[in-house]
């Protein structure tokens, strides 16, 4: 959320504690205000748009409707065909939840729209009976079926128009005028009419607001004013308006994405005086004399941009992409030896417990022959070996997110490695870079991104890929099963376990608690050790502690344990070569990414290795996800994939990243359109560094908004 900016024209407050400010600009400014500050809106109704990431009238006006309801071609449920594919309109009359001869549970869910009932029916999904209850109008669109003398819809999506039988927005917003009515996503105590009442009043607040992007940017692009954008896009007039305000708001979101990227690159660029390492020297070339491999084209190149970088005086702030098990980890060690062979220490900081402990143990195991000192630093680190890191009397620190804890200090970092910097927040990756003066910064990530996307979505830094899987390497197999056939999975297991394989078993994510994914991985280990008695079966999980989670891991990755069930605490960097069978319970709850990353953990070595999901797909995402990891073993075309599924906001979490998130742009479709807007924000910021010209002060403002509020620097400059 944005807060004061520290400047004149800081956000929150309207023109009359800015008396310079044109009415224009007062307008726009009070994107900034308290939503409290709204006629209607008290401290209760504010708690409650909170969770929807509400607190100001900018979240507000830019809290987007999900979908619209045309009621042009709302169909009546008595002239519904069966077959056709429709949206009906009615209330809840009947809520029954049963149990199906195959143990699934089944929820029907029935409506009256005065014409007719229609049902609709989910399995397995039992939450949606807390939003669907007797008396509250939804809309359902789905594909219309006969069953059972009744008509219903399987999985049907659905909106929830309003609740009870006297919702006071509805008859405030008369639900059933107006051609295009805007769906909101909503939460509890927050209806969707609600919401458009609500966004009414703000959109009047900001009446007559100035727009931030110059005029010029706009004529360039072809691009309606932002008021008249925002307004089209929640109250549409009709389907060509609606598409024209959308593309505004895209491109805004591209724009001042690309345009606070651009900022972070140019002030390190100018700003950020960096540390030059000299050239490798004897010690990198004794390291890599030790190597029992030839590195692949891609890793040598990618290792000469890296150490390139890390010659020049200036701060080094790279992006290392590449996919599971290419050979990052080799990579980067080669510039953590870099940094030793000039005489400050490196630090590389895993998202894990169990991934920074095989890091530690991998990495001391790699440079036992050379006088290194390495140390593994995680919550339980001693006061002995802090002191020694302190004292400069380490060469390199593995760690988890405890590196970044007050009581951790280096005498000099010299480079700081963020591994999977996709789990650590903008805020964590900042205070890990402050624990030095201006260390080189290489981020990995094995989640494959188009080059292009990459470079949209990190803009600031540098990009190397490896794109280049080490020689021997087999592909995959990958099988989608239904969770009935396990009797010809565990004979395959059985086989793999015989010629002295190992297998891994990941239990169901379980989001909604913690210890009922615990408590699924210990009922799996149980009845695999039943399954499997002349085998050993380990169990890890999250709420082990952390020399128990390294006992079993040591004993799996020595070869004692033969079958390991875990969580999913396991997706990231475990290496166990004699692994070549991973199954997934529950697979469609999971993400792309995640399935991707897990079938990663097999296939390490020179063997064939096969995959099983086991997973019953209710929905169409869910099938599209499963067809995908099935097809595709590329990382990167499996990325396309997902970006076609399910968008770029979800797929890279902009929002932890610390970027602003994407709600109507979507790259993968507009390469074109992102590569303009590219080059745009960046001759803008070329032209004017800290966005200080008066032409581009909303700019500025609007930008340290979006980016919630990480550019206050520009305010101070």
């Amino acid at each position: 959320m944005a807060g004061s900016s520290g400047d004149k024209r800081s956000p929150g407050g309207g023109a009359g504690q800015h008396p310079e400010l044109t009415p224009a600009e007062a307008a726009f400014m009070r994107l900034g205000s308290a939503v409290t500050r709204l006629p209607g809106v008290g401290p209760a109704y504010a708690a409650r748009l909170a969770p929807l990431g509400i607190s100001t009238v900018g979240d507000l006006v830019y809290h987007l409707p999900r979908r619209y309801l045309d009621r042009s071609n709302v169909t009546a449920i008595g002239s519904a065909a069966v077959g056709e594919e429709v949206t009906v309109v009615g209330r809840v009359s009947d809520v029954d939840s049963r149990s199906t001869r195959t143990r699934k549970s089944m929820l029907t869910v029935t409506i009256f729209d005065g014409t007719g009932y229609l049902a609709g029916v989910w399995f397995n999904q039992e939450y949606h009976k807390d939003r669907l209850a007797i008396g509250t109008q939804v809309a359902f669109s789905g594909k219309v079926e006969f069953k059972y003398n009744v008509l219903q819809m399987t999985n049907p999506s659905y909106d929830v128009l309003a609740t009870g039988e006297a919702d006071p927005d509805e008859k405030a917003e008369g639900i059933h005028t107006g051609r295009i009515v805007p769906l909101y996503p909503a939460t509890a105590g927050v209806t969707s009419a609600g919401l458009r009442r609500l966004v009414m009043t703000a959109l009047d607040a900001v009446s007559g607001m100035a727009d931030p992007v110059h005029p010029g940017v706009l004529e360039r692009f072809g691009l309606m004013g932002i008021e008249v954008a925002l307004r089209e896009t929640h109250f549409p007039g009709g389907p060509e308006t609606l598409k024209a305000a959308r593309r505004r708001l895209a491109f805004d979101e591209l724009f001042i994405m690309q345009v606070g990227l651009a900022l972070m690159k140019k002030r390190r660029e100018t700003e950020a005086v960096g540390i030059a390492h000299g050239h490798p020297g004897e010690l990198i070339a004794e390291f890599r004399r030790s190597l029992p491999y030839k590195l692949t084209d891609a890793q040598e190149k990618a290792w000469a941009e890296i150490a390139a970088d890390m010659a020049r005086p200036v701060q080094m702030n790279r992006l290392l992409e590449g996919e599971v098990g290419s050979g990052k980890t080799v990579v980067a060690l080669l510039a953590l030896l870099l940094a030793v062979e000039n005489g400050t220490q490196g630090a590389l900081m895993a998202p894990t417990e169990v991934l920074a402990y095989q890091h530690a143990r991998r990495v001391r195991a790699m440079l036992s022959h050379l006088n290194v000192s390495v140390e593994l630093v995680t919550g339980g680190a001693s006061a002995a070996v802090l002191e020694r890191i302190a004292a400069g009397e380490v060469d390199v620190v593995i760690g988890t997110h405890a590196l970044i804890q007050e009581r951790v200090a280096f005498r000099r970092l010299g480079l700081a490695v963020i591994d999977e910097q996709h789990r650590f927040g903008l805020a964590q990756r900042i205070v890990f870079e402050a624990k030095g003066a201006n260390p080189d910064l290489l981020h990995m990530s094995a989640t494959p991104i188009p080059r292009t996307l990459a470079l949209t979505l990190f803009g600031d830094l540098d990009l190397s890929v490896i794109d280049e899987m080490p020689a021997g390497r087999q592909p995959v197999i990958t099988v989608v099963s239904d969770p009935g056939q396990r009797s010809n999975t565990f004979a395959m297991v059985r086989r793999e376990l015989e010629r002295g394989r190992q297998a891994f078993v990941i239990c169901p994510l379980v989001e909604e608690s913690k210890k009922l994914e615990v408590k699924a991985a210990t009922e799996e280990a149980e009845r695999l050790s039943a399954e499997f008695p002349e085998f050993n079966t380990g169990l890890v999980h999250g709420q082990l502690k952390s020399e128990e989670k390294r006992e079993v891991m040591q004993r799996f990755e020595g070869g004692q344990i033969d079958m390991l069930v875990s969580t999913v605490m396991v997706e990231v960097g475990v290496d166990v070569p004699n692994a070549t069978v991973m199954i997934v319970e529950d697979a469609d709850r999971f993400g792309l990414a995640q399935l991707h990353q897990l079938r990663g953990r097999i296939g390490r070595g020179s063997e064939r290795a096969i995959c099983v999901l086991f997973a019953d797909p209710q929905t169409e995402e869910a099938k599209a996800r499963m067809e995908a990891i099935r097809r595709y073993d590329d990382g990167f075309a499996l990325a396309e994939a997902d970006l076609h599924i399910r968008g770029e906001g979800q797929l890279f979490g902009t929002r932890q990243s610390g970027l602003p998130d994407l709600k109507v742009a979507r790259l993968s479709r507009n390469l074109d359109l992102v590569r303009r807007v590219r080059r745009a924000a960046f001759e803008l910021v070329d032209d004017d560094p800290g966005l200080s010209k008066k032409e581009n002060e909303l700019l500025r403002w609007e930008t340290n908004r979006r980016f919630g509020g990480s550019l206050q620097w520009l305010f101070h400059a």
